[in-house]
This record gives C-alpha cells, sequence and structure tokens, in this order.
C-alpha cells in the first residue's frame, strides 16, 4: 500500500494517494483495535492479550487422570473462602508439559473460563526487550496489573522466558529475567492463576520446577482418547463411513490438534457442498486432503508416541538438538505410580 501511495504521488495523482492513505489508516486503526482488550490499559495493550474463551472441560477430550487433577483444581479454587477460613490458599500455578498439539492452551483457556476469571496471554513480542533492564521492567508492569486483578494468566513456550541460567550461551539478561520471573510467582496472590505451557521441559531453570504447584503432562492421545473423539463426533456430525476401531488405527500418533482439524475439515466440506455430500463423503475428503498435507516436508513417523503401555511417562527421553536429557522423575509423576509407592 506504501508504494501505491508514492507511485501515486510520483504521477501526481494526489487525490487517489490521498484516498489511499486513507484507506491505510483505517486498515491500520482496525488491525489495532482487533489486538486491543478493552479491558486492559493502554499500557499493556502490547504486553497481553484477551483470549476469548467458549469451551468448559466437559468439551475436552484429554487423558482421564489429566481431566481428573483438572477438576480437583476447579474445585479447590471454587472453595477459596472455605480453605481461607482454616488459614489455607488454594494453589494457582500450573505447569502444562507435552509435545506440540496435545492441547495445553486449550486446558488453560478452559481453566479460565470454567473458574469465570478473564484469560490473559502473555505477548513476547511485546514482553522482550533489547535494552537492560527493559523486559524484567514490562514483567513488572504485567505482575502489578494481575496483582490486583483475578485473572489467569498464561505463559506459552514458558521456556522461552525461564530458560537455565547455568546455561553458557544465554545471556546476562535473560538470566535476571529468569530471577525476577522467580521471585514475581512467589509474590503472586492466589487469586491470579497463573499457567505456563512448553513443549520443552529439559530447558528450564531447575528452580523454576518447585513453583508449580500442579504439574500435568499432556500426552498425544491414545486409543481410550480416540474412540471418545470417534464417539463425540459421530455423535453431532453423523456416521463417518468407519469404525472406532479404524479410525484409532488411521489416526493413531498424532495430536489432538490434528485430528480436530481433519474433523474440522470434513464438517466445512459438508456444510459448503449444501446437502451433496453425506458425512461419510465428507470425512473422507478431508481425510484424502490430509493425508496430501502430511506428506508436505516429510511424514512422521506415528504410532509409537501413543504406546502408552508403559506407564512410567515420567522417566522417558527427551531429545534437544540430538542430545538426551530427562524429565526431572520428582516433577512430573503419574498418580498410578504414586500409589504405587
Amino acid at each position: 500500500m506504501t508504494a501505491l501511495i508514492a507511485e501515486a504521488h510520483a504521477q501526481q495523482q494526489h487525490g487517489r494517494a490521498a484516498r489511499l492513505s486513507a484507506i491505510m489508516a483505517d486498515e491500520e486503526r482496525w488491525k489495532r483495535n482487533q489486538r486491543q482488550s478493552p479491558m486492559l490499559p493502554e499500557n499493556l495493550q502490547a504486553l497481553l492479550y484477551e483470549m476469548p474463551t467458549r469451551r468448559s472441560l466437559d468439551d475436552l477430550v484429554l487423558d482421564r487422570e489429566v481431566k481428573q487433577d483438572v477438576r480437583e483444581f476447579i474445585g479447590e479454587f471454587s472453595q477459596a473462602a472455605l480453605l481461607r477460613s482454616h488459614s489455607l490458599e488454594p494453589r494457582h500455578t500450573i505447569l502444562l508439559v507435552g509435545p506440540p498439539g496435545t492441547g495445553k492452551t486449550s486446558l488453560a483457556s478452559v481453566l479460565a473460563h470454567d473458574l469465570g476469571l478473564p484469560f490473559l496471554m502473555v505477548r513476547y513480542d511485546g514482553l522482550v526487550g533489547s535494552f537492560l533492564g527493559e523486559t524484567a521492567g514490562r514483567l513488572q508492569e504485567i505482575v502489578d496489573y494481575v496483582f490486583r486483578t483475578p485473572s489467569v494468566l498464561f505463559f506459552d513456550e514458558f521456556e522461552s522466558v525461564g530458560k537455565e541460567r547455568a546455561d553458557a550461551n544465554e545471556t546476562g539478561e535473560i538470566k535476571r529475567v529468569v530471577s525476577s520471573l522467580l521471585l514475581h510467582m512467589d509474590a503472586l496472590p492466589t487469586h491470579c492463576v497463573v499457567v505456563c505451557a512448553t513443549n520443552h521441559p529439559e530447558l528450564l531453570d531447575r528452580a523454576v520446577w518447585r513453583r508449580f504447584e500442579l504439574r500435568m503432562e499432556l500426552p498425544l492421545p491414545a486409543a481410550a482418547e480416540l474412540r471418545e473423539w470417534f464417539a463425540r463426533t459421530e455423535k453431532s456430525f453423523g456416521p463417518m463411513g468407519l469404525t472406532a476401531t479404524e479410525f484409532t488405527k488411521l489416526l493413531e500418533g498424532e495430536s489432538f490438534s490434528e485430528v480436530e482439524a481433519i474433523t474440522l475439515d470434513a464438517r466445512r466440506k459438508a456444510v459448503l457442498s449444501k446437502g451433496k455430500m453425506t458425512s461419510a463423503d465428507a470425512f473422507k475428503a478431508a481425510i484424502d486432503s490430509w493425508k496430501r498435507r502430511r506428506i508436505v516436508g516429510g511424514e512422521r513417523t506415528r504410532g509409537a508416541e501413543a504406546n502408552r503401555k508403559n506407564k512410567s511417562r515420567a522417566r522417558k527421553k527427551a531429545t534437544d538438538n540430538g542430545q538426551e536429557a530427562f524429565l526431572p522423575e520428582e516433577d512430573i509423576i503419574s498418580r498410578s505410580e504414586q500409589k504405587a509407592r
């Protein structure tokens, strides 16, 4: 648009240039309004984004143990007054660990919805500065706001600001940010729920782990979750042209986001066909589109990721740049392992 305006001026078409400038100004104003949240003060518009929440916990397909932990947390937070009457505070810091597409952001949004709190996502593009102390100062602004405003504060890709301080490759500024973040997490009141999500727990600073009162691992969907997804989709969409066993085998090892993308694509195709496609035809077309799409960039190996017969998921190896690392066994441990011990 800027090039078109310059061209119009060069051709002495100043009226056209003025119209183009007005259109560009309107577009910028619209984009700015889209990014802004009416609830947030002006100084936080670039640091936080208020996300809409539409789904409750019952709308999500999750691992049974994860859903049980979340229900317990929501019940505990809802009874905060009772706990405080006994000189106790509800838990309010949560760490979500899992590969991409396993529902970490969706779960954080559900927590905000079911607790009736605003869902505030930290914007790293506005938070991380290039000057000494700038990032810590902006983090202080966020903390000052949530200190007086009950909300769910969400840090996605938490390893970006919670990195291991002993890493020789990190700058002194990042180390100062981590130290500042740890102090703020200790000082935050319990009416602010802090949810952090990461795909790389091995990169987190060791002191970060103990700040989280609830730590949950969100794995790729196993057969039980895929069967539940199939049953829900058939109930709301219609026959899909295959059995639950075939559906489970087809999507074994895929993430929740991939499964959701396929089912949403099938629904779109059915709607746009205006009745010409059955639900089974639409789902078959969506599967064909998915198979073509997933080949782009190389088809990844499926199946092994979803095998959860070995319940000691806390001890499985994670890799980063070819080097082996382990999730801290004392920090993420399944409910079944706790009972066994």
